[in-house]
């Protein structure tokens, strides 16, 4: 079977959004929603892509690499949005969907493109029958079945009564011959209520059309408003959740667990509920996830443990455990069974192997040594106002509580600080670093206090 070119149409206002974001760019599960109808057409083999925008070229760059982007100049309906990728169309089969029907599959692209094969005919429509057809083009079959017209709805005057009472309508999917398709582009005319080029019309001149059922309508829903997108995108999670349950993931309760569709999650990891996992985000074998935990673009090995924390862009390593309450920010590091603890802040940190951060502390742009323990309360001062310097704590080193480390300064192997000390110097191996005043006691403070004090007022 030759191998197809996708017509994706996506040069519609989306008004219906009322949104300053073009309707194919709102997210829909980590991708914008055109991401979704180019992803089908690619897994189902497509050698070229072509997505149809408006002048304005909003999708310009939104694209991914190797997807042509044609532009329809004029807003002047499907059949003109086609036009304006003629040039990229040759003998071949060529498919045609719409942008904002993201729940479309490569599976249902493939079948189509068969089916279409298998005709003969010059043309396949996907076809779905309805209870409330509503807005839908209704398909006209003629007396072998084939398809006689399309006949659009989208004003009154469109349809007649028998025709609107029709429950098949077009899908919005086309196979066609490429040829032929080109050939009926050329006899389009804007005879309707709406005056626009309707690719359905490219039907009329062809010899043969014929109708390709689909078995599950909720493949082609549309998005036109942000209501349906939500419907939609309740669709697609259940996809991606059922996709990782499969796959021997356990999410222990689907409904307030979101998912993006790039994540990754390797098998008997459970997913605890409340938690979201964002991004480009990878999981490994063996972890515990949540309950309410965020995870954005992060890498997590194996057997680690994050429960209520917040990640994002950095990387934990196996046999980690993080929090509660802890949250890690771009570019930190934990290695092999380090922890960062109850209410612990990191930040573009490398924390060692072995290495426990256990509470109450916060450190940036630091370097800390396997088997090294961070007290409680501890901070890294690693910002004079203007430029952030790092801090480097060693090996095996043991920091007591309400510790500072007033960077750049530098910790050596195997030493100790003292509780509530500023560390100002770097401190050489093995020693132990007390940077606070002496403790002073007055004798008789309290008495002479309370000798001060004016006499109570009578009552």
């Amino acid at each position: 079977m030759i191998a197809p070119t996708v017509v994706i149409l996506a040069a519609g206002q989306g008004t219906r959004m009322r949104s300053g974001t073009p309707k194919v760019l709102h997210d829909l599960c980590g991708r914008p929603m055109i991401a979704w109808p180019i992803a089908a057409a690619l897994a189902a083999g497509a050698r070229k892509v072509v997505v149809v925008d408006g002048p304005q070229r909003v999708l310009e760059g939104h694209l991914p690499d190797g997807v042509i982007l044609a532009v329809q100049p004029v807003a002047n309906g499907t059949g003109g949005a086609v036009q304006a990728a003629a040039e990229h169309l040759d003998a071949g089969p060529v498919l045609v969907l719409n942008g904002d029907v993201p729940l479309v599959t490569a599976e249902a692209l493939d079948e189509l493109l068969r089916a279409h094969g298998a005709s003969g005919a010059q043309a396949c429509l996907a076809t779905m029958e309805l209870d409330d057809p509503t807005g839908y083009g209704r398909i006209v079959r003629a007396a072998d079945g084939s398809i006689a017209r399309v006949v659009e709805t989208k004003v009154a005057g469109d349809a007649t009564e028998d025709e609107l009472a029709i429950r098949e309508v077009n899908a919005g999917v086309y196979a066609f011959d490429g040829a032929a398709l080109r050939d009926a582009l050329a006899t389009l005319a804007p005879d309707n209520a709406q005056g626009e080029l309707y690719l359905p019309s490219a039907l009329a001149p062809l010899e043969r059309v014929v109708a390709h059922p689909l078995a599950d309508p909720e493949l082609l829903l549309g998005v036109n408003d942000r209501v349906e997108l939500a419907h939609v995108r309740a669709l697609a999670q259940a996809r991606i959740h059922a996709r990782h349950m499969r796959a021997g993931v356990t999410i222990v309760d689907p409904a307030s667990t979101l998912i993006d569709a790039g994540v990754r999650i390797g098998a008997d990891t459970v997913v605890e509920p409340s938690s979201f996992l964002r991004g480009t985000t990878e999981i490994g074998e063996g972890c515990t996830i949540g309950p309410l935990t965020t995870i954005i673009d992060t890498r997590i090995g194996d057997d680690v443990t994050v429960p209520h924390s917040y990640l994002t862009q950095c990387e934990v390593r196996a046999g980690a455990t993080i929090g509660p309450f802890a949250y890690l920010r771009p570019g930190t590091l934990l290695r092999e069974r380090a922890k960062a603890g109850t209410f612990v802040e990191i930040t573009n940190s490398d924390i060692g192997e072995g290495s426990k951060v256990p509470h109450l502390s916060y450190l940036g742009d630091a370097d800390v040594g396997p088997g090294t323990n961070i007290g409680a309360a501890n901070v890294t001062a690693n910002y004079d106002g203007v430029d952030k310097h790092r801090t480097t704590i060693g090996a095996r080193v043991h920091t007591s509580v309400d510790t500072t480390f007033v960077a750049p300064v530098s910790v050596g192997d195997d030493a100790y600080t003292a509780a509530n000390s500023a560390i100002t110097e770097d401190v050489p191996p093995g020693a132990l670093a007390i940077a606070r005043p002496r403790q002073t006691n007055i004798e008789g403070y309290a008495k002479r206090k309370r000798a001060t004090r004016s006499p109570a007022a009578p009552s």
